[in-house]
């Protein structure tokens, strides 16, 4: 009978399975998968940006959802504790644009295998293959878990650390949120986050593959400002993805009636620069068509779109242009609206959004307050962020401090 039981072997659960070895406690962990750190393998394009260079403050400030449940677990192991642990188990690692922190080496894999060699060292024994069904409850607290195949294993302490919804085919198939109503827990509905968005109009299909850098995106609600930040996203063959798209479906409401999204194509010219910057284009090319002057402004094929999108011919030339329609065109170079008609499914969003809300978890021992014996960290809870490195780091975190704080409450 071991002294803890970790289901799932994802960053969350092979820290917190570390973590309590490291206290000394006896640890089985349970993956269901061939092996453990699945999703690992994916992140940051197969390099694993495995958290960020920053301060807590810094830290938390990226977290779209309850940052301050993070405090104790981001001083249990902050970002700077982590990048000390992976190099001091033999990781070198190196830092990037934004601060985002990777192996050296490049490989998502080289993460996997330091932590596994992690859990070695601290004597923390792990089953491969193991598909947990059912949390045991005895005399109303854990008592350890129940196998698809009938097994029943006995625990002083369970740590569920089974990950959200996104990436399924990971392994991240929503079976903790199962288990944690199992044992009381309330589950907000599952949404995806940092994900890419479907927009009601056709155009962004017709720029299919076309990048755009240092554009500004912002959300609204009515005049309310929901998001704004300058960056790069991409048109797909749904609607809009990239890095600025999916850092602000971070903000997006759960219903997204009365959102609009609005994208400013020339953020660095004030009205009155673009303005001036219009007529010199015009002036210097006035027989030339509209949509061919646009190039010096915009990409060649967003060009050729552009002056529909503002109502104007392009095939004019900009001595055909009035005062009104290069108005109407500055206007939409600052200003282009799009409908979101939805998010894209949650099988290909980086994080889930959603789970159990951190009012129902302790956040200075990650130890649930409705089951005793019962610890809960990584994707399960309702905490997300941005981009650049944050949630992985969330999950080593929070998975860190439920292994010490079950470990110390032996």
């Amino acid at each position: 009978m071991p002294d803890i039981l970790v289901v799932g072997g994802g960053a969350a659960g092979l820290m917190a399975a570390y973590a309590a070895g490291k206290e000394g406690a006896d640890v089985l962990l349970l993956e269901h998968n061939e092996k453990t750190g699945k999703k690992i393998y994916i992140t940051g394009k197969g390099r694993c940006n495995l958290t960020n260079d920053c301060t807590r403050d810094e830290f938390m400030r990226e977290v779209a959802r309850n940052p301050r449940f993070l405090f104790s677990a981001l001083n249990a192991l902050s970002p700077q504790d982590m990048m000390d642990l992976m190099e001091s188990h033999g990781l070198p690692l190196t830092v990037e644009r934004g601060r985002r922190v990777f192996p050296a080496s490049q490989k998502a894999s080289d993460v996997t295998r330091t932590l596994m060699a992690m859990l070695k060292e601290v004597h923390a024994s792990v089953r491969l293959h193991a598909d947990v069904e059912h949390l045991l409850i005895r005399d109303g607290r854990i008592s350890g878990v129940k196998t698809k195949d009938g097994e029943e294993i006995s625990a002083g302490a369970v740590i569920l650390a089974t990950g959200g919804m996104s990436y399924p085919l990971t392994g991240s198939t929503g079976d903790g949120y199962r288990m944690a109503k199992e044992a009381g827990h309330t589950v907000t509905a599952p949404l995806p986050s940092l994900t890419a968005l479907e927009t009601k109009e056709d155009w962004p299909r017709q720029l299919q593959g076309l990048s755009l850098k240092n554009v500004t995106l912002s959300l609204r609600a009515g005049k309310k400002k929901l998001y704004e930040e300058q960056g790069e996203m991409l048109f797909t063959h749904f609607g809009i993805s990239g890095p600025l798209v999916l850092e602000a479906s971070c903000h997006l409401p759960e219903a997204l009636e009365g959102v609009s999204l609005h994208l400013n194509l020339k953020p660095a010219l004030t009205p009155e620069q673009l303005s001036a910057r219009l007529q010199r284009e015009f002036d210097a090319q006035p027989r030339r068509a509209l949509s061919t002057v646009l190039q010096t402004l915009l990409p060649q094929r967003l060009a050729a779109l552009f002056p529909d999108l503002a109502g104007v011919d392009g095939n004019r030339t900009c001595a055909e242009i009035s005062r009104q329609e290069r108005t109407l065109l500055m206007e939409k170079l600052q200003d282009l609206p799009l409908t979101i008609s939805r998010r894209r499914p949650l099988s290909e969003a980086i994080v889930t959004r959603g789970g159990i809300p951190v009012k129902e978890v302790d956040p200075g021992t990650m130890h649930s307050r409705i089951m005793p014996g019962l610890y809960l960290c990584g994707e399960l809870l309702d905490v997300d962020a941005h981009t650049g490195g944050y949630n992985l780091h969330i999950a080593f975190s929070t998975g860190y401090l439920a292994g010490l704080s079950a470990a110390r409450a032996m």
